[in-house]
């Protein structure tokens, strides 16, 4: 993903939305953290996992163990790069609702192609919150979905494969948005929610300036009646990511995304962001619990309201 534009520190009038009787009596269900933790910790084990590398081959299999029992789609499509046509791969898993209509949850699973020769293996950045996934998968799995059915999504191909200008970058939700166009799913879509960057230990999810201000205000108010509205929203910040190319094609859409991971230095000016340094120690079990409950809360919010 790429920052565009300078932080605004605002006072954030949607998390004092008022919470309603029936809201405060919530039933809410717990999100585990540590069965999310876990899982990205297997899945970051199989190394980097740049396109067309042997850990993105490893990191494919990953995905296929998970939901073999699951409704998978195995979205193939070749990319024109900087480096020439690239095969890649879109993962999207089916959890059948009982209402018309889809939630899409997505993440995006390989790791940066320009710092392949660093053992850069994005433990936060594409393994946090496709753990996140992964287990929000469990915790619903076995059930027919009382509201709309919810689709997760693993793109490939967000990273830029030289630099982020042009259209090097976001190749699998680019392509994936383009055919759901086509086949006219992108009608079915109530809301779209990706999650980038969520396992940070000092969590602080910006609030995405371009993405659907409903929804912005949905997670918001999930945020609220889960607990933890700090960890949100207490910045803006315009950033081009997957959930873009969903955006222009008139999708609801929101990215929940921390990018303020670690300190900034002079040796480290991003942070531990497309470093090295992204690694698992960087990754809390506290965060993913919040933003798996936000996440869960929110898929509970939609069906409710739309």
């Amino acid at each position: 993903m790429r920052r565009l534009g300078m932080r605004l520190w605002w006072m954030v009038a949607a998390l004092l939305l008022p919470c309603s009787a029936s809201v405060s009596a919530l039933a809410q269900q717990k999100f585990n953290g540590e069965r999310a933790l876990e899982i990205t910790r297997k899945f970051v084990a199989t190394g980097p996992r740049w396109v067309g590398s042997p850990g993105h081959a490893k990191a494919e299999a990953f995905l296929r163990e998970q939901f073999k029992h699951d409704q998978l789609e195995e979205d193939t499509f070749t990319a024109n790069t900087p480096i020439g046509p690239v095969p890649m791969r879109n993962f999207i898993v089916r959890f059948p609702g009982k209402k018309d209509g889809v939630i899409v949850l997505t993440t995006h699973y390989e790791t940066n192609y320009p710092l392949r020769e660093t053992g850069f293996v994005g433990a936060n950045d594409g393994g946090s919150t496709t753990g996140l996934l992964i287990e929000i998968a469990n915790e619903i799995r076995g059930r027919v979905q009382e509201g709309y059915s919810v689709w997760l999504v693993f793109f490939d191909g967000e990273e830029a494969i030289n630099q982020w200008q042009g259209t090097d970058h976001t190749y699998g939700s680019r392509h994936l948005a383009a055919k759901w166009g086509t086949d006219g799913t992108l009608k079915r879509i109530k809301a779209l929610l990706l999650a980038d960057m969520l396992g940070d230990k000092d969590l602080d999810i910006q609030r995405e300036s371009q993405s659907t201000a409903w929804l912005v205000d949905l997670v918001a108010k999930a945020a609220k009646n889960a607990g933890h509205s700090k960890y949100f929203f207490a910045k803006q910040e315009l950033v081009e990511d997957d959930h873009m190319a969903f955006l222009q094609r008139g999708v609801p859409a929101v990215d929940v995304i921390d990018l303020d991971y670690g300190p900034h230095t002079a040796a480290l000016p991003d942070g531990y962001h497309h470093t090295p340094q992204d690694t698992m120690d960087k990754v809390s079990v506290k965060s993913l619990g919040i933003a798996g409950d936000v996440f869960l809360e929110t898929i509970r919010l939609v069906n409710q309201s739309r």
